[in-house]
């Protein structure tokens, strides 16, 4: 069984770093500022964390809690960097002019949404933790972050990247970081952090095909369109259909991501490459998931979350045990030998990870 006692101190971004760390080389300091300055501000974040979860966080007064319901709170930090900023919209509140403010809050309702209506979860802990985001940090920060308590979204250079609460995958993302955090809390480097950074993906993009209605074969499978500017050659931050081909960017470069073990990147950056190799189980579950078909967030996610949350993944979990316990979770929940477990011994074979 795994503990979750003592929290890993992790500091989850949606850009990685090895996008903002070339861009941040580049001969243009109108894109190169804006890069370094995230890069920057990211390392003082991830220290931030590391304190915070050594000596802990202050405790706030949690808000009456109406079990099943979200208590959502956006705050505009007005392009500085001091957080949570000024409160701009509470739970229940009209919308108002700001499209930022407007998009996270949704975002922040639909994710609390598909936990509850999917898997009966009440918020990202599961018992009803308030959801606080905060919008317009930064100057042209590139980047979305979750720091273990809260949201946050910068509005992007322009040139690059757009604001970051267009995407609503993003806010699922980040946000299933904090459910990670709270369950199987799996430690941020190698293979256990590869598949820290894939649940996020999966979940994230369940999220936007709950939102928007669509079945496994309706939906588009990436993560973060939208949020590439007009002037790049690509469509999102990654695929999960297709991993490696989710752009090809004189700036950014290929996307790196393998789909299959035979392309596994053994690197020291990036925690290990978590940003990278998470493609293997991304495809891996987008395998299952079109091969059983209808809602994604039915029975392949369903399988998803058992394991994520059963108690049995430990915090350095490889792609091989999280397999393994994904074809029992399929055995468990519908039926021995059945199509589900079927679906997902075949996909776990093609992206050359052993489930059994």
């Amino acid at each position: 069984m795994t503990t979750t006692g003592g929290f890993q101190p992790v500091f989850c971004t949606i850009v990685p770093p090895h996008v903002l760390d070339r861009l941040a080389q580049h001969e243009d300091s109108g894109l190169a500022a804006p890069a370094r300055r995230t890069l920057e501000r990211d390392a003082l974040e991830r220290t931030r964390r590391r304190l915070t979860t050594l000596i802990g966080a202050p405790a706030a007064a949690p808000p009456e809690h109406t079990a099943g319901k979200p208590y959502r709170t956006v705050y505009d930090a007005g392009h500085q960097e001091s957080l949570p900023g000024r409160k701009v919209r509470g739970e229940g509140d009209e919308p108002g002019q700001d499209a930022s403010v407007n998009r996270a809050y949704a975002g922040l309702g639909a994710t609390f949404e598909l936990y509850r209506t999917a898997y009966g979860r009440d918020s990202i802990d599961g018992k009803g933790l308030p959801l606080d985001a905060t919008v317009h940090f930064g100057q042209d920060y590139d980047n979305a972050f979750w720091n273990g308590g809260q949201m946050v979204f910068g509005d992007g250079d322009g040139e690059i990247f757009l604001d970051f609460t267009i995407p609503v995958d993003v806010i699922g993302h980040e946000l299933t970081h904090g459910v990670t955090q709270y369950t199987a809390n799996l430690a941020y480097f190698g293979q256990s952090g590869a598949l820290n950074e894939s649940l996020s993906d999966v979940f994230g993009s369940l999220i936007k095909q709950y939102t928007l209605g669509q079945t496994a074969a309706d939906a588009d499978w990436l993560i973060g369109a939208g949020l590439l500017a007009p002037r790049v050659t690509g469509k999102a931050l990654r695929s999960m259909k297709e991993p490696g081909t989710a752009y090809d960017d004189d700036v950014l470069g290929k996307d790196p991501q393998p789909s299959t073990m035979d392309g596994y990147v053994n690197t020291g950056r990036d925690n290990g490459g978590v940003h990278i190799n998470s493609g293997i189980p991304n495809r891996a579950f987008y395998l299952v998931a079109t091969a059983l078909g209808g809602n994604a967030w039915e029975r392949s996610g369903q399988i998803w979350y058992d394991v994520l949350t059963g108690g049995g993944l430990e915090a350095e979990a490889t792609f091989a045990d999280f397999a393994r316990l994904t074809v029992a979770a399929a055995r468990t929940r519908y039926t021995e030998d059945g199509e589900e477990q079927d679906a997902v011994l075949k996909a776990w074979e093609q992206v050359g990870v052993p489930a059994s």
